[in-house]
């Protein structure tokens, strides 16, 4: 069990934590969430996520001092937690439980990435990758294999032991299962190699829908295993990035004790598809991740894959209910192909942060841009900025794009 100091640090740390969750804005977000996501939304939302954490509180903030490896994960999340609360919360929500992992053993596709990187900072997540074709003979189809799932039910007792030894009477503990990321394409190019996987399409088409089909199987099986065995996660809080928080979901029948798919939100994105047809994005990515999709109770689908010219195969996909609009996309053209169909997702680019010079101007006329698209064509709106590599190490910048970007929306 953890030492009395470590328990001693989490307990601070998880008091203020509490604090902050029982403060009435937290509800008060969480029905500007419902709206949004109900297609019903007050005013635009916004998020921060995906931080540049090594850049992160230059005065120590976020420096961990437990000793206990355990202790220290709790540790890590609560400080960069209370870190985001204080500096660039925007519409942020927290609450009042902490999620203590299952122990859940995933064997995944049976793939194993081999690859080369490059480093240009050894404190950064964000490194350059070289990945090497895996998949060129119809034997390395066999390479590809259906998940296969297990519980430790015991281990996870341990940890709800230790979790209550920390957080009771602050937050309350809550066991949580798996929140599906069943992405298609990031695997295989992982296995090939983006340009690798490119020319398969163009050259052994047939070969590449052996391909995809296999890991569909893989990941429908995963689903049956995690739906029998209890192990998804509850309705969440979030969905890549952003607030999932809905009225919709769960589903009637719901069962906490086994969730479902069609119980929670999904996320699906072809990234890698930026540059392909719609013809071949509906051929290699929509007939197949639909198949996955129409499972789940609610879908936020793409990332940075610009997605303005693809609409009419989007809404091919079931249960879309937020589409993402990354830096690269015409946002008139996916404005005018959304309407008030979907929650357009825009991403504003990281990009702001990396010149010498931080440009506020700049920042609040792209912002007040998407703000003015979307309202022309009654789409609603939520600004999620993500994929910060960097902010030159001055936070500062963060947190000044957050204020301007809750000025923008009204918030």
């Amino acid at each position: 069990m953890p030492s009395p100091s470590d328990v001693s640090i989490i307990r601070e740390l998880a008091a203020r934590t509490a604090e902050i969750a029982a403060l009435p804005v937290q509800e008060e977000k969480r029905e500007l969430w419902r709206r949004l996501n109900g297609l019903r939304p007050v005013r635009p939302m916004v998020t921060i996520d995906q931080v540049c954490w090594n850049e992160m509180g230059p005065n120590g903030e976020l420096e961990l001092k437990c000793e206990d490896p355990e202790c220290r994960g709790y540790e890590l999340r609560l400080r960069r937690l209370l870190y985001q609360w204080d500096n660039f919360p925007v519409d942020m929500v927290v609450d009042p439980f902490i999620l203590v992992h299952k122990a859940i053993h995933n064997t995944s596709l049976g793939v194993t990435v081999q690859e080369e990187t490059a480093v240009t900072d050894p404190t950064s997540d964000v490194v350059g990758h070289l990945f090497l074709n895996q998949f060129e003979t119809e034997a390395d189809l066999e390479k590809i294999r259906t998940p296969r799932v297990s519980h430790d039910a015991a281990e996870t007792e341990r940890r709800m032991e230790v979790a209550h030894e920390l957080f009771d009477g602050l937050l309350e503990p809550r066991a949580s299962g798996i929140d599906p990321y069943l992405s298609l394409w990031d695997p295989i190019s992982t296995w090939m190699g983006v340009q690798n996987a490119l020319y398969a399409i163009i050259d052994k088409p047939d070969y590449v829908h052996r391909l995809v089909n296999r890991v569909t199987e893989g990941y429908l099986g995963m689903l049956d295993q995690l739906e029998e065995q209890g192990l998804l996660c509850q309705p969440q809080s979030l969905i890549h990035c952003t607030g999932a928080f809905t009225d919709e979901l769960p589903a009637p029948g719901y069962d906490p004790e086994r969730p479902r798919t069609k119980d929670i939100w999904m996320f699906g994105l072809a990234q890698m598809f930026s540059t392909v047809s719609p013809a071949t994005f509906k051929e290699f990515e929509v007939d197949y991740a639909s198949r996955i999709c129409e499972r789940f109770g609610l879908v936020y689908y793409g990332c940075c894959d610009p997605l303005d010219g693809k609409m009419d195969e989007v809404r091919m996909i079931p249960n879309v209910r937020k589409i993402s609009m990354s830096p690269w996309v015409d946002q008139e053209r996916g404005a005018r192909e959304i309407k008030g169909d979907f929650v357009f997702s825009r991403k504003p680019s990281p990009a702001v942060f990396a010149p010498d010079r931080f440009d506020p101007e700049a920042v609040q006329a792209d912002l007040v841009a998407t703000r003015e698209i979307c309202a022309a064509h009654g789409c609603p709106l939520e600004l999620i900025l993500k994929d910060i590599s960097t902010v030159r190490y001055d936070p500062g910048r963060l947190f000044e794009w957050g204020r301007i970007a809750m000025d923008v929306v009204g918030g």
